[in-house]
Parts: structure tokens; C-alpha cells; sequence
């Protein structure tokens, strides 16, 4: 690169004078300024756009990996899926024959109400209803007007005040 030192940048200023004049000097470093900061700028704007393309490049490598990821997990989640209703379907058909068998024991009464026991339907829960706390846990209004705690109208602590301060006479 180019090692512009402070003698250096001395030595091309005096140049500059002397070659432009003292007049179109300032006006030929403001020109060289701008196309300084628009070189600057273009550079940074290439560095922003390869750094961009990069982190591009990376995230598709890593959705590549996520997916490939969760393809493993969907095919192993699968697989056992499979297995279990595999060896379901062997319990319920050991399950028949043992029903069978045992319908032509002396026993086959007991087998059976038990089968019929453990087979029942548990019943759906049941929402108590609308406002269910509220109907339960509020305080009659009867209840109410007789403490004195039922308010019709809500005042502030100062209105409060006013209405029971004694009467000036």
C-alpha cells in the first residue's frame, strides 16, 4: 500500500501550490475529497455485499442441516410409531385369544365382568356453567344492605371525607 507519511503529505501540498496555484487549490481538494469519500464508500458497499453473500451461504448451509435434521427426527418418530402400533395390534389379538380361551372356562364370568369393568367409559368433563365462581362465591344482596357494605355510588376519599365531616352550625 501506499506509506503517506506526514513529510510525504508536506511534500505533495507544496507540489499542489505550486503546480495548481494558490486559487483552484481549494477548489481541486474539495473535488479530490469527494472522490476520496465516493472510492471509500463504493469499497465499504463491495465489503457489505461479499460479507451478505457469505452470511447467505451460511444460513442455507445451516437450513440444510435443520431440515435434514428434522427429516431424521420425522422418520425415527415414524418408525416407532409403527413399531408401537405393530405390537398394539399383537397385545389386542393376544387379548382376543385370551377373551376365547377362557369364555369356555368356569371362570369365563369373572374374566368377562372384569374385561367389561375395565372397558367402561370414563364420562366427558362438564364445564360448571357460565360465571361459576362468581354465582358461587358472591354475598347476597340482602346480606349486603343489612352490614351497610352495598355501595351504590363510588366516591373518592376526598368526597368521602366532606360527606361525613360534622355539619357546621
Amino acid at each position: 500500500m501506499l506509506d503517506l507519511g506526514l513529510s510525504k503529505m508536506a511534500l505533495i501540498g507544496a507540489v499542489a501550490l505550486i503546480v495548481i496555484g494558490p486559487e483552484k487549490l481549494p477548489r481541486v481538494a474539495r473535488t479530490v475529497g469527494s472522490l476520496l469519500g465516493r472510492a471509500q464508500r463504493y469499497v465499504a458497499d463491495v465489503k457489505a455485499e461479499v460479507n451478505r453473500s457469505m452470511e447467505l451461504d451460511e444460513l442455507r448451509k445451516m437450513k440444510e442441516s435443520v431440515e435434514s435434521a428434522a427429516r431424521d427426527v420425522q422418520s425415527s418418530v415414524q418408525s416407532t410409531a409403527a413399531e408401537l402400533e405393530k405390537d398394539l395390534g399383537s397385545v389386542g389379538t393376544e387379548l382376543k385369544n385370551l377373551e376365547r380361551d377362557h369364555a369356555e372356562d368356569t371362570s369365563g364370568e369373572l374374566w368377562r365382568s372384569t374385561l367389561d369393568a375395565a372397558s367402561q367409559v370414563v364420562p366427558a368433563y362438564r364445564h360448571p356453567g357460565k360465571n361459576f365462581r362468581l354465582k358461587r362465591g358472591a354475598v347476597p344482596r340482602w346480606y349486603k344492605t343489612r352490614q351497610g357494605g352495598l355501595r351504590t355510588h363510588v366516591q373518592s376519599g376526598a368526597a368521602r371525607v366532606a360527606r361525613f365531616r360534622p355539619k357546621k352550625r
